[in-house]
């Protein structure tokens, strides 16, 4: 009896695994471009009036803007704060602001969350509008949510009816290809801020070709490290596909002492990342990147929050001495804003191993990206918190969230990834040639 029981547990889970969630009706698409945007974000103002109506986006660069120039200048750079919270008020705010950050206010009597008006900066092309409204009615996941097909150069879950599909869509989000001078910034427990990692990234978004069949691959970065003096050399390859069922992550690790290329199936999940020190996971990238097998993801509903947005000034204008305070980002650098977000709550799945046994993922409902992130301990304590600071590319356009990064509130340090004040910002550029995309070609970019 229990055999046959084993044997019908099995069969329910590989059958659950092998279910397909379609897209919406076509008349629930409707709503597209009418009572939404055209990406599936509300278009009415909140009901305070702090988030105003959505009226197309930030597509006119401001007066200091040079064409072709990487460093965006602040749109907003003469406003001043609407109000602050700190650790006395912010019982007032609890309900917009994520758990993580009430955690930095509550450790940090210092601490200081500077709200300024709300714009919604976010915009796109007109092709990925119009690929949306296809995709809205086509798309679907398989394999438990983990693989997505049914779609190309648009959003494919605008109105979403899962955790999946909204983190599909952030996993999928809008942007360019770009090449990236950077800098990774650690700040440890006393308070000494280091770079923990520098070098010239390329990443490219295939997904996003309209003029290419699709290629079954949405994200694929090359990254070539310059520093500090014992990584100088080393270089990094990860390609990720829309089918990880399939095909899964696939990455290569380039190190000049063995001078050779090697296949690195390590590079996801709760590996310890190096380019943070080990101070995130891999899949903190972005605040989520990778396959979505270990946990289960829950679609929570949308909420009003506060969160780190329009953070021009930071990205663009700040400079490390005065960002990197010890605890914290400097307050007086951060600009945050009120927003409409997507709650997204991940719990890690039985017999699967993960450092964070849940996690609350909040969904910025302009761009689909993540911009801030609750992470626990198997104990049920809050361990990390994560912030993206989105800063529309108002050229393109296109969101750019690549900013980021990570409190670890148990040992009270923290890091910042994609660090480009002083390195000249995120530079739009060409596709690379398929062959630069090969193992082979990895050895080439080191430099030693």
């Amino acid at each position: 009896m229990q055999f046959k029981k084993t044997i019908l547990l099995a069969a329910l889970a590989s059958s659950a695994a092998s279910i397909a969630f379609a897209g919406v009706s076509a008349d629930e698409a409707k709503k597209l471009g009418t009572s939404l945007t055209a990406v599936g974000a509300d278009k009415a103002a909140s009901a305070d009036g702090a988030i105003p109506a959505y009226t197309g986006g930030l597509t006119t660069p401001p007066a200091g803007f040079k064409a072709g120039d990487a460093i965006r200048p602040d749109p907003f750079a003469s406003e001043k704060p609407v109000f602050a919270i700190d650790a006395k008020n912010a019982d007032k705010y609890a309900d917009k602001l994520s758990e993580g950050a009430k955690a930095l206010l509550k450790k940090n009597a210092d601490y200081r969350i500077d709200v300024y008006k709300t714009h919604r900066t976010v915009a796109f092309p007109k092709f990925v509008e119009e690929s949306t409204l296809k995709c809205a009615v086509s798309a679907k996941t398989t394999n438990g949510g983990r693989s997505m097909e049914g779609c190309h150069a648009g959003f494919p879950f605008p109105i979403p009816k899962t955790g999946y599909e909204a983190m599909w869509n952030h996993l999928l989000r809008f942007n360019f290809p770009s090449t990236v001078k950077y800098r990774n910034w650690n700040v440890d427990a006393s308070g000494r801020a280091t770079v923990s990692t520098e070098g010239n990234i390329v990443q490219e978004f295939p997904y996003w070709d309209k003029d290419k069949a699709e290629s079954g691959i949405y994200y694929r970065q090359r990254i070539s490290y310059t520093g500090p003096a014992r990584r100088a050399g080393e270089a990094m390859m990860i390609i990720d596909p829309l089918d990880y069922a399939e095909k899964d992550r696939r990455a290569w690790l380039y190190l000049p002492g063995q001078r050779r290329v090697k296949v690195a199936p390590d590079l996801g999940h709760d590996t310890p990342n190096p380019g943070t020190a080990g101070a995130s996971t891999f899949d903190n990238t972005f605040l989520f990147n990778g396959s979505m097998d270990r946990f289960d993801f829950k679609l929570v509903g949308k909420k009003d929050m506060i969160v780190p947005y329009n953070a021009y000034k930071m990205a663009y204008g700040s400079k490390a001495e005065d960002l990197f305070k010890a605890k914290f980002l400097n307050p007086d650098i951060v600009r945050w804003e009120q927003h409409r977000v997507w709650v997204v709550e991940a719990t890690l799945r039985e017999g699967k191993r993960h450092i964070y046994a849940k996690r609350t993922f909040y969904l910025d409902e302009d761009s689909w990206a993540v911009v801030a992130s609750d992470e626990y301990d198997a104990r049920g304590q809050l361990y990390r918190a994560g912030f993206a600071y989105i800063t529309p590319s108002y050229e393109v356009p296109a969101p750019t969230p690549e900013l980021h990064g990570v409190y670890d509130l148990v040992a009270g340090v923290y890091s910042l990834i994609a660090y480009t004040a002083e390195t000249g910002g995120i530079r739009p550029g060409k596709a690379l040639a398929e062959r630069e995309w090969s193992p082979d070609s990895l050895a080439g970019s080191g430099i030693r």
